[in-house]
């Protein structure tokens, strides 16, 4: 875990961008690398040679080259000091952006790009396998809709889980994606809380509208130091001020409760650095690879109390026009999860409404944003990673 650890003001995002989310493009992830990365210098006005750092994630679809990153570099025309790559799973993009932030303060480089790429459904080479193979491909609970819907088993039986709740919340995030050209277009349709509920089992007691699907594409940011930013002349910057993480949460118990995760520590912990409380977030954007997740995660953190998430999501209008935003460019859910690259999904949606460029579903007031990445699922466990970053807009 980085305990505490506190980014603050001195560090700027000053661009990003994101390709459209496809399913079966054809593309390779260093195409989708080349289209975010244009966008991103085309905002600025800077040239790859400007660019001395380099933070991505893995992916599916290149994971069998353990040499992918230094090749990305080589198709990007990047020749960088400092270089990461992070197997946090979803959790990557806030972890690459925790660590680039680092690279800048620690003076090893000055402006750092943080990519992600991936395309699983024209490449796959991706495993949820661990160390009991058994219990996983091909065999057994068979991914992670087998894993979260015993998940989802386990949080039934300890508290009250009203499906109606997470067939608003599944509603309130497509209402984003209507609005987002970048989503999957298949998704690009409204849908209401009657076509939650009617979807199809997948994993028992999980339907269809509860989880993500698999697509391909690209995003990221660009970021350096704030007197940097300044004295290039950018008018917008995004500070990351406060950042957490943990991995194999409760890996030392035998039989861990799988309904309590990671952001019981690093929720809280990450608003305390920040100075913030819960109700002080104008914006939350929490990975979404399954609605009971996104539960979870407002219950832990400290939006509500255990057990309430039900009860808070019903009485909440977390549209983009309500008191708490949730994921208001359709979250992965609703716009697509492109493979291991879909934990900076959500961190570029909560820059571009802070960024005040959302257009039709532009939240007011987007002064700050609470991102949240997930990864990584052991067989009968809860996920292992857990990250959590907050965003404020610069002044």
């Amino acid at each position: 875990m980085i305990k505490n650890h506190l980014i603050n003001r001195d560090i700027a995002i000053v661009a990003y961008g994101e390709t459209k989310i496809e399913r079966r493009s054809g593309k390779t992830v260093f195409e989708f690398a080349a289209d975010v990365m244009e966008q991103i210098l085309s905002r600025c006005g800077l040239k790859p040679a400007d660019i001395d750092g380099f933070a991505t994630n893995v992916s599916h679809s290149e994971s069998a080259n353990q040499y992918a990153t230094t090749y990305m570099c080589d198709a990007l025309g990047l020749t960088p000091r400092f270089m990461h790559v992070s197997d946090h799973g979803g959790g990557s993009g806030l972890a690459c952006i925790s660590r680039g932030a680092m690279a800048i303060q620690a003076g090893m480089c000055e402006t750092v790009l943080v990519l992600g790429a991936d395309a699983p459904t024209t490449s796959w080479n991706g495993k949820n396998l661990g160390y009991r193979p058994e219990f996983w491909d091909p065999t057994g609970i068979q991914g992670p809709a087998g894993a979260f819907g015993l998940l989802m088993h386990r949080y039934m039986a300890q508290y009250d889980l009203k499906f109606e709740a997470l067939g608003k919340l599944a509603v309130s995030q497509r209402e984003g994606a209507v609005l987002n050209e970048n989503a999957l277009e298949s998704l690009r349709k409204p849908i209401t809380i009657d076509d939650y509920l009617n979807s199809r089992p997948v994993s028992s007691p999980m339907r269809l509208l509860d989880a993500v699907m698999f697509a391909d594409g690209g995003n990221g940011v660009l970021m350096m130091s704030t007197e940097r930013a300044r004295a290039l002349g950018f008018k917008k910057i995004v500070h990351p001020i406060a950042y957490s993480e943990i991995v194999n949460f409760n890996g030392h118990e035998a039989q861990p409760d799988i309904t309590e995760t990671g952001f019981s520590v690093v929720g809280p912990e990450v608003l305390d650095k920040a100075g913030l409380a819960a109700r002080d977030i104008r914006m939350f954007h929490p990975y979404d690879d399954f609605l009971i997740a996104m539960m979870l995660q407002l219950e832990q953190i400290g939006f509500c109390k255990h057990g309430e998430g039900s009860d808070f999501l019903l009485g909440t209008d977390v549209t983009w026009r309500g008191s708490l935003p949730i994921n208001t460019g359709g979250g992965q859910i609703s716009a697509g999860q492109v493979g291991l690259a879909s934990g900076l999904t959500n961190l570029v949606e909560a820059v571009r409404q802070i960024f005040g460029e959302a257009g039709a579903r532009q939240v007011a007031d987007a002064s700050n944003a609470l991102v949240t990445g997930i990864g990584v699922i052991p067989y009968g466990g809860t996920w292992s990673v857990s990250t959590a970053m907050v965003l404020e807009q610069g002044q």
